[in-house]
């Protein structure tokens, strides 16, 4: 192990989990994955509205400006939380911790972070905005930065208590139901400017519902006062996953940004619109993280390095089966999905395609992540910087190639999903072989079961495809999730996994 990631790592020596501790953990990892899997399922019925407002209502061109400025902004809020959404549960655990100041260090951080940030972008709104054409509230939505990141520490906070209730009210609720209410409404004040001022909005009311909860676990600031030398100290300890955490980030907007450069507008919105789909069962990975790193902080304080590789390995596979059924159901009849959204944009669905399998084949590389940031967080970072960079010359690659082929410009929105799927795999595949060397254990969240579910999926949803559209949606889609669920229920889940469906006692919360 290197000396620059000693620091964060445990003794070397693997140490066999106790029986008592494994079941609380598991149980502690299914409690929060039942909680975020309902709260998926929330989000996913309230984001329907936004996407058909967005792509029936307000357009290709209006969705890529939108999109644009979307990824810039989440680009600085990512930078201005520091890397505090992981990094706070390790100061949290420390013994002797004093949570309420640690939790307002956190936030005051950020919030000069997104200050600094914010500023440049609302002098240079073009950073948002490089098509031009700039007025209005333009300018003024840089501010949504402060939401952004102070949601993001607040929740994280919230899941060291296990509360992963305000992540569901925070994220599946009160988000994507407001930005779908916001953009029925501004649409009625300006097709131009609607989704940036409907997005400003859910981020807003999304922060004030992740800061009440916040508050109730830890307290107001009272006689906190902020330390500067403590302050800059945690910056600084915190730089490697604050980097770690902006390049998985990127990884998912690299795509964007490069297609950005050789298309129109309307091929970028087509790409976003058919990459927020493939969004939502991204967001079953991000049910297990708020959990995921608590348990992790603490069983690494404990030197349980074997029960670390455990907990990654099942929460990595029951990821990689949800995330499998929900893209086979998607991806299958690819079209009927993406003409809800409108009728042009149903040539993304190639790009959907990619881009479903891109969540499916990532899992492994999130799960083994949640562990490497506390145990080689810098060699996690060399990894990261490596799969963006494959990532980049890959999606060059293959857009120039597309090019000299004759190809139309839609299909450069494949060439960029291609690429990040290459990308996310070599990750997964580096990152658990990593984890498993470092751990002294196995970990792999593969299973044969995975294959014939899918495989039975595959050959029978081909032939809701053969039906007319709207029966593709409303019976193909049940049908292609019914048979791949009974087939991973009965060939790959074992009693451990089926924890996960079952009523536990309510895990421990951890005290102030």
């Amino acid at each position: 192990m290197s000396q620059s990631d000693s620091a964060a790592a445990p003794p070397s020596a693997s140490t066999a989990a106790d029986p008592a501790g494994q079941d609380a953990d598991t149980a502690a990892l299914a409690k929060g994955g039942r909680t975020n899997f309902f709260g998926f399922i929330l989000r996913l019925v309230a984001r329907l509205p936004f996407l058909y407002f967005a792509g029936r209502w307000y357009g290709p061109e209006a969705v890529g400006r939108f999109a644009f400025a979307v990824l810039v902004i989440e680009l600085v809020a990512q930078l201005a939380t520091l890397g505090l959404k992981r990094g706070l549960a390790e100061q949290l655990s420390k013994p002797g911790a004093d949570h309420r100041h640690i939790v307002w260090d956190g936030m005051f951080v950020a919030f000069l972070a997104s200050a600094f940030g914010s500023a440049i972008l609302f002098a240079f709104p073009q950073l948002m905005f490089p098509s031009g054409d700039i007025d209005g509230w333009d300018r003024w939505v840089a501010i949504t930065v402060f939401a952004i990141a102070g949601a993001d520490i607040a929740l994280a906070a919230c899941a060291y208590r296990y509360d992963i209730g305000a992540t569901v009210r925070a994220r599946s609720i009160v988000e994507p139901w407001a930005i779908s209410a916001a953009a029925f409404g501004f649409a009625f004040y300006s097709l131009r400017d609607g989704l940036i001022l409907s997005y400003a909005a859910a981020m807003i009311a999304t922060f004030f519902t992740a800061l009440i909860p916040m508050i109730r676990h830890y307290g107001g600031p009272g006689v906190w006062r902020p330390h500067p030398a403590q302050l800059i100290s945690l910056a600084r300890r915190n730089a490697p996953l604050a980097a770690a955490d902006a390049i998985e980030w990127g990884t998912r907007r690299l795509d964007l940004f490069i297609l950005g450069q050789f298309t129109s507008p309307a091929i970028y919105g087509i790409y976003y619109m058919a990459q927020q789909v493939a969004s939502l069962p991204q967001k079953l990975k991000t049910s297990f993280e708020p959990i995921l790193g608590p348990v992790i902080t603490r069983n690494l304080a404990e030197n349980r390095l074997a029960a670390v590789a455990a907990q990654v390995s099942q929460v990595g596979f029951w990821i990689i089966a949800a995330q499998a059924g929900i893209a086979l159901a998607l991806g299958i009849p690819g079209e009927a999905v993406m003409g809800l959204v409108g009728p042009q944009f149903v040539e993304g669905n190639v790009a959907l395609a990619f881009l479903l399998a891109a969540e499916v084949v990532a899992a492994t590389a999130v799960v083994s992540e949640a562990a490497l940031v506390y145990v080689a967080r810098h060699r996690n970072l060399l990894i990261s910087i490596a799969t963006l960079a494959l990532q980049a010359v890959l999606s060059v690659a293959l857009i120039l190639t597309a090019k000299s082929m004759g190809l139309p410009p839609i299909a450069y929105a494949g060439a960029v999903a291609l690429a990040l799927m290459l990308a996310l795999g070599f990750a997964s595949v580096v990152k658990a072989r990593l984890l498993a060397r470092i751990l002294g254990a196995p970990v792999n969240s593969l299973r044969w079961a995975l294959v014939w579910a899918t495989a039975g999926a595959t050959v029978l949803g081909w032939g809701a495809t053969q039906m007319p559209e709207w029966a593709e949606l409303l019976i193909g889609v049940p049908f292609i999730l019914g048979i791949y669920a009974w087939l991973i229920w009965t060939r790959g889940f074992g009693p451990a996994d089926r924890a996960l469906f079952r009523k536990q006692p309510d895990a421990a919360a951890p005290a102030s």
